[in-house]
């Protein structure tokens, strides 16, 4: 019989999580049945919407997240033994389970087969060619629809998401500015991934740089934290500037509700148009947006950064940290 680990809520968040909020526990898993694959995790994924929807989980429940997983064993033969597949499987380090069923979360993306021309680290399938990034291609150029030379601003711009944002922006012609969390992501924002401007807002007065950096106003403003950051750059904006809005980081850790200044005089005097968006609404082009940025990855047009913990129980540890913002680009766990 073979046997699995899976890491569980041990209890309820209050504020930022804690490594004795998790435990892990282990399962024997059924056997394999006609349509069935058994899989084996390679790589795990730590993202800050697990955060947010933990308070849906109860004590003793799986933490839900994305995982890249090795088929081992298969009755299923549009997956086949030696392939790796990408789904919502959980924190969990073997999994049995039929992947052509519907995924039971609303709004979670199906288990896919990854291509056997992938010609990319497979753990790419969990950011730049995965859900970060194909929120990052459709919200910038659906949402944001960013034209050559307008101005760009990314918050959030050295995570999984922004870093893609910025440089899908610059591919496009646009000037290019982003805001993160310390002095080393802004290095890496300039030097490396070619931002024009990029700020450490919990240094800078993002309005004031705002208005030397683009005087004439910010075209596109691509929002992944929200609160007092955003309250700044919204006043920034020209006319009719589009915000595509891809989560509240600011919020998640956070016990009280987050306050802000009010921003609604300048949305309704610059008639902005601000857009939340969840990535499953691009379901059915999906596969478009992942050859796009696959493409641009293979010729060097996009850089993939990667932030790899170790091991199946490095998992909280990675999951606390990133939502400290200790990583740079996407963060991963390779078992």
């Amino acid at each position: 019989m073979e046997t699995a680990r899976k890491i569980v809520l041990a209890r309820h968040f209050r504020g930022e999580p804690r490594e004795d909020d998790f435990r892990v526990e282990e399962e024997e898993l059924p056997a394999v049945r006609e349509g069935e694959v058994l899989c084996q995790a390679a790589y795990l994924s730590v993202d800050p919407y697990q955060r947010a929807r933990a308070a849906s989980l109860q004590p003793g429940d799986t933490i839900m997240g994305y995982q890249v997983a090795l088929i081992v064993q298969s009755r299923c033969a549009e997956f086949p033994v030696g392939r790796y597949l990408v789904g919502d499987l959980g924190w969990r380090s073997a999994t049995v389970l039929d992947p052509r069923r519907p995924p039971p979360r609303p709004g979670a993306t199906p288990t896919r087969l990854l291509p056997a021309d992938w010609a990319a680290p497979y753990s790419l399938a969990l950011g730049a060619l995965g859900r970060p990034g194909v929120s990052a291609y459709f919200g910038l150029l659906e949402l944001g629809r960013p034209k050559h030379g307008d101005v760009v601003v990314v918050s959030g711009a050295a995570g999984a998401v922004g870093s893609l944002v910025g440089q899908i922006a610059r591919i496009h012609g646009c000037k290019v500015i982003g805001f993160a969390g310390s002095d080393e992501k802004v290095r890496w924002l300039k030097e490396e991934l070619q931002f024009d401007e990029a700020f450490n807002y919990r240094t800078t007065d993002a309005r004031r740089a705002l208005k030397e950096v683009a005087p004439a106003g910010v075209d596109v403003y691509f929002d992944n934290v929200g609160g007092e950051l955003s309250s700044a750059v919204l006043p920034c904006m020209r006319h009719g500037g589009r915000v595509p809005i891809c989560g509240a980081v600011c919020a998640y850790n956070s016990e009280e509700p987050v306050r802000a200044t009010t921003v609604q005089p300048a949305v309704v005097g610059r008639e902005l148009v601000l857009q939340g968006f969840l990535v499953s609404r691009w379901l059915p082009r999906w596969d478009e947006a992942v050859e796009r940025m696959r493409r641009w990855v293979l010729d060097g047009r996009l850089v993939c950064r990667e932030t790899v913990s170790h091991g199946f129980d490095s998992l909280p540890r990675a999951f606390i940290g990133m939502l400290r913002g200790d990583n740079l680009g996407k963060a991963v766990v390779k078992v």
